[in-house]
């Protein structure tokens, strides 16, 4: 077998760095259309595409530059249960988020804990020693099928140098990362990502959302409200080409799952973010999921500015309070989550995998046609 390779995106463009074509809302983007535009926010990826069955790999969000020691406010929220978010249980325990969040595939989410200890302990040589020890935070969704997910190819080398990489700015979207293997209402899913910035008025906050997109059927896709997925029920269909694998109709690989993490300036504690978290579901359903019995839908939301160092105390700006502009952070996160989602549709390519399996994108220009005149 050929050694594992690291692929480096940098070609300009929708189809790579975002942002979705569908107007979402009337609140403008920030530069980046990412989470990336909420100061301080990192975004590493690897993605990994090996021989014909390897097609899988690891995105890494870090909410600032030393989350050990600058923890930020932070909650989790899980729509639907079945599915992984390492770590949430102290996440929610104690209000705070002191490691990355790491999204993966389901079978490598043990490396990917193994892989975030070592970057922390290279980082932090106190920790374990009169330190305290991390919980990390690692995410999954199902990329079995067109990946060789038995083969567990995300190693914790490879999720430690991932972290080492993160960058601010724009970033690839769609099918790298860990939604390198990942499907959408039927076509190629992936990694998407939107943001929405507040008026002055009401605060000039940013909020930020990254999304993994492994979830939904053809037939409950939404896109500006129109049933798209059912107008294009007959095309660009996957392909599984082997009578003794054929497409699966039932569990986690037919289902599949989303994450979500919700990143803002905002000075929120955790119950505001758990509010966050959970608004993000209403983004989800107005493209047409309805979270399946085997889905794991999971959320994550975190502040940059309401922080508790480890050297204690609570630091940041007085909390936001103002119910006008909680509103507005309520409709911003619907709004952004929506456009994240979008814009791993759009963004993802079709990509062939293990057994010849293929998943096509979804080009804007055959939904283009479908919208209302505004588009």
């Amino acid at each position: 077998m050929s050694l594992p390779f690291r692929i480096a995106i940098v070609v300009l463009g929708f189809a790579l760095l975002g942002a979705s074509p569908v107007r979402v809302g009337l609140l403008p983007s920030g530069p980046n259309d990412g989470i990336t535009d909420v100061p301080g926010v990192r975004i590493g990826q690897l993605t990994k595409i090996e021989g014909s069955n390897v097609r899988t790999g690891a995105t890494g969000v870090i909410g600032n530059a030393d989350p050990w020691n600058n923890r930020v406010a932070a909650a989790t929220n899980d729509l639907n249960g079945n599915g992984e978010l390492s770590g949430a249980h102290w996440v929610d325990q104690s209000g705070f988020l002191e490691t990355p969040i790491v999204l993966t595939d389901t079978l490598d989410v043990g490396r990917a804990d193994d892989g975030v200890v070592s970057w922390m302990d290279e980082h932090h040589p106190m920790i374990g020693v009169r330190d305290d020890v991390p919980l990390p935070v690692v995410a999954e969704c199902d990329d079995q099928g067109i990946n060789d997910i038995r083969g567990r190819h995300v190693g914790a080398e490879d999720v430690r140098a991932m972290l080492d990489s993160a960058r601010p700015g724009n970033f690839a979207r769609g099918s790298v990362g860990a939604g390198t293997g990942m499907h959408a209402f039927g076509f190629k899913g992936g990694i998407g990502s939107a943001s929405r910035v507040l008026p002055k008025a009401l605060g000039g906050y940013t909020v930020g959302v990254l999304v993994n997109v492994n979830t939904g059927s053809r037939q409950e896709l939404l896109v500006d409200g129109v049933h798209v997925g059912q107008a294009l029920r007959d095309v660009l269909l996957p392909v599984y080409p082997h009578a003794y694998l054929p497409q699966p109709r039932h569990g986690r690989a037919a289902d599949g799952s989303i994450i979500i993490v919700v990143a803002t300036d905002a000075p929120l504690d955790a119950l505001r973010l758990r509010d966050l978290a959970k608004r993000s579901t209403l983004g989800l359903a107005r493209v047409g999921a309805t979270s399946h019995v085997s889905s794991g839908d999971l959320m994550i939301a975190f502040s940059t500015t309401h922080t508790y160092p480890r050297a204690g105390g609570i630091a940041g700006p007085p909390l936001e309070t103002d119910e006008d502009r909680i509103d507005a952070l309520f409709g911003a996160t619907v709004d952004a989550t929506e456009a994240a989602i979008y814009d791993a549709i759009f963004s993802a390519t079709t990509i062939s995998g293990q057994y010849g399996i293929t998943l096509y994108g979804l080009p804007f220009s055959r939904v283009l046609p479908l919208l209302p005149a505004a588009h």
